[in-house]
């Protein structure tokens, strides 16, 4: 049988592709041929996973964390593209529990690293859109592309996105040098609204309820600001424009098409010739939960899977979807690693061996020694 393995990371402990080599250490059935591709919907391991299966050259960036502080960040260079990645600068990942504030966060490293990428010469740039710690529609982005937001006096605001509410202006033109630039987002949600970036993500990024309000007010404002500053309209009902706290939005007034993370990644690695070679799909993330099927990696893997009939399998480490959801999504059986060791901890301390335990046992039921 052959055996297409293509998860995303599980956040906070196994990238894409030590999930994929966990599971194929794992199987347990020698006889199988397993094929390997971890991937990515834009979010945090975009430029690795894309590395691993294009080369190219891997370029070196210091940037700043959501709070200003010196990180590391690169850019990867293919063929006249340059892909990089919102998380390694705006990332959930980078902040404590107790850091994370969207009304102050900011997406300014981000800008440090399009920027990089704008002077790498590449006529093209990608931007990986998801799994960040800010919600200010990419402001941040703005003002160290050389377009600060200003409020009505012509002073530059603080960042993030709290400090929105006030904006009336851009500071200056974004210097972007007439590059064609591509957002590769992991969601489909809007701006604002009640299926908006404040509404859906604020709480996750530390926002309390009447954070939610005032950020999703904010970002109307902002939304404003943008329209009148590049000449486009309803930007805040953009599919995509709530992706990583609303950067979405900010590039797509720059101009930016906006693809599917998943879709975009699938297609520069093959995905569907792999697929239609397959037997059986295994994908899987950290957490399977209601997002999980709007645009994210698996979604995308078992719709693919689905529109073949081929069964496909998740592994993750929590799941809080509903079963016939997920079945409509494509989805035959979900397996947990919270369910297989019965502790939240064991779970988080130890996702190796534990998916290297449900794919033995999962190979045992799908294939025929």
């Amino acid at each position: 049988m052959r055996v297409l393995i293509c998860p995303d990371k599980f956040a906070g402990t196994l990238s894409a592709p030590e999930v994929a080599q966990a599971v194929a250490d794992g199987w347990a059935v020698p006889t199988d041929e397993l094929v390997l591709r971890p991937i990515a919907d834009g979010g945090p391991g975009f430029v690795e996973v894309l590395a691993t299966a294009l080369g190219g050259r891997r370029i070196k960036v210091r940037t700043v964390d959501p709070l200003g502080r010196g990180v590391p960040g690169e850019i990867l260079y293919v063929n006249g593209t340059a892909y990089v990645e919102s998380a390694q600068a705006c990332g959930l990942h980078l902040l404590t529990a107790e850091e994370r504030n969207p009304n102050t966060t900011t997406s300014y490293g981000l800008g440090l690293l399009l920027a990089a990428a704008v002077e790498s010469g590449a006529a093209q740039v990608v931007i990986g859109l998801g799994g960040s710690a800010v919600n200010d529609a990419g402001a941040g982005m703005l003002a160290a592309l050389g377009a600060a937001p200003l409020d009505e006096a012509g002073y530059a605001l603080p960042y993030g996105g709290a400090p929105l509410i006030t904006a009336a202006a851009l500071g200056g033109v974004p210097q972007l040098r007439q590059v064609a630039l591509v957002a590769a987002t992991d969601v489909d949600n809007p701006l604002t609204g009640l299926h908006g970036a404040s509404n859906v993500f604020g709480p996750q990024k530390g926002a309390t309820r009447d954070d939610v309000l005032r950020l999703d007010a904010a970002l109307e404002r902002f939304a404003g600001v943008l329209e009148k500053a590049f000449g486009i309209d309803g930007l805040a009902a953009r599919p995509g424009g709530g992706a990583a706290g609303g950067i979405g939005a900010a590039l797509i007034a720059l101009g930016a098409r906006v693809t599917s993370g998943i879709g975009l990644v699938s297609d520069l690695i093959g995905l569907d010739r792999e697929l239609d070679a397959a037997d059986l799909v295994i994908t899987g993330e950290g957490s399977f939960d209601h997002q999980s099927l709007r645009g994210k990696v698996v979604a995308g893997i078992a719709a693919g899977a689905r529109d073949r009939g081929l069964p496909c399998v998740v592994l993750a480490g929590r799941n809080e979807t509903g079963h016939r959801e997920a079945s409509a999504a494509g989805v035959t059986e979900t397996h947990t690693l919270v369910e297989h060791f019965g502790s939240v901890g064991t779970a988080m301390a130890e996702p190796a061996r534990g998916l290297r335990e449900l794919a033995e046992r999962i190979s045992r039921q799908w294939s025929r020694p």
